[in-house]
């Protein structure tokens, strides 16, 4: 680009702008890492580590699409409504009591599309809820104040009996499951409403007191992901967090017979004795 040409850009404003805005989109997007850049396509979502993730991804990122779309429109019909109608003299315009087709189309099209969204929700719904009689294993997941129990049925495994992980506020507990394998997750709550989240899962469920209930998944891909109770459910809540991690059958008998050995035999339940689980009788005897 020649110095008479820079000079030019420089004087024009829009040029200017626009010249800026292209720069710093293309450094932008150069400084980003490959893992971001594939996150911006996912629209947030993290990787994906479960089966129930691809209809759930495609439900998220469909929706924006259709809300970006409809934001679009409303916005180009405003800016069109100020430039059309802008004011060009000192009299008042004409004045307009209705118009049926207008008032018939913005009736009827938020009725289309909240029809469509809820048909591509309850399809999504049905499909990541459908589940099998003879899952490969079966946790049942306890939340309560302040942290979480994995109990795992191991009469089918090579462990052959139930285990359990504990966790306490001052250490994490790990879930730690099979990949390639159907879970059965069986969950519940003693005390207050927790919920239950693994964001790399796109799969969450809340854990109401004095209703169980359950939900399946197969993890795809082996790693260490991040899972928190996703409801503000008391003064530690910050507590609730844990780690999954997707590892091979083998390393998955190895963890539960080592949970056996170190005597974490039998299901724990809760029962309510939150401070037996957390540890929160030393913290009170404090107070």
């Amino acid at each position: 680009m020649g110095l008479d040409k820079i000079r030019t850009v420089l004087r024009s404003p829009r040029r200017l702008g626009l010249a800026v805005a292209t720069v710093a989109a293309v450094a932008l997007v150069a400084g980003c890492s490959p893992e971001r850049t594939a996150q911006w396509g996912r629209l947030g979502l993290p990787e994906a580590a479960s089966d129930r993730a691809e209809p759930m991804g495609h439900l998220w990122v469909n929706t924006w699409i259709a809300a970006l779309a409809v934001g679009v429109l409303v916005w180009g019909l405003i800016i069109w409504a100020i430039v059309r109608y802008r004011k060009r003299g000192e009299g008042v315009p004409r004045q307009t009591r209705y118009n049926l087709p207008m008032e018939i189309m913005y009736t009827a099209v938020p009725f289309v599309i909240i029809s469509v969204l809820f048909y591509w929700t309850v399809r999504v719904q049905n499909e990541v809820l459908d589940d099998t009689k003879n899952p490969d294993l079966v946790v049942n997941v306890v939340g309560e104040k302040w942290s979480w129990i994995f109990n795992y049925e191991g009469a089918a495994r090579e462990v052959g009996e139930d285990v359990h992980d504990i966790g306490t506020m001052e250490q994490i507990p790990s879930l730690y499951l099979p990949v390639g394998e159907t879970v059965t997750f069986n969950v519940s709550s003693p005390d207050v409403i927790h919920s239950f989240w693994v964001p790399a899962f796109y799969f969450k469920r809340d854990l109401l007191p004095g209703q169980p209930t359950s939900f399946q998944l197969t993890p795809t891909k082996e790693g260490v992901f991040a899972g928190k109770c996703a409801e503000l459910c008391g003064t530690y809540h910050s507590a609730m967090i844990f780690e999954v991690h997707v590892v091979s059958s083998e390393e998955f008998e190895a963890h539960l017979k080592q949970l056996k050995a170190d005597g974490q035999t039998g299901q724990l339940m809760g029962h309510g004795d939150q401070h037996r689980i957390s540890g929160l009788d030393k913290k009170e005897d404090g107070e």
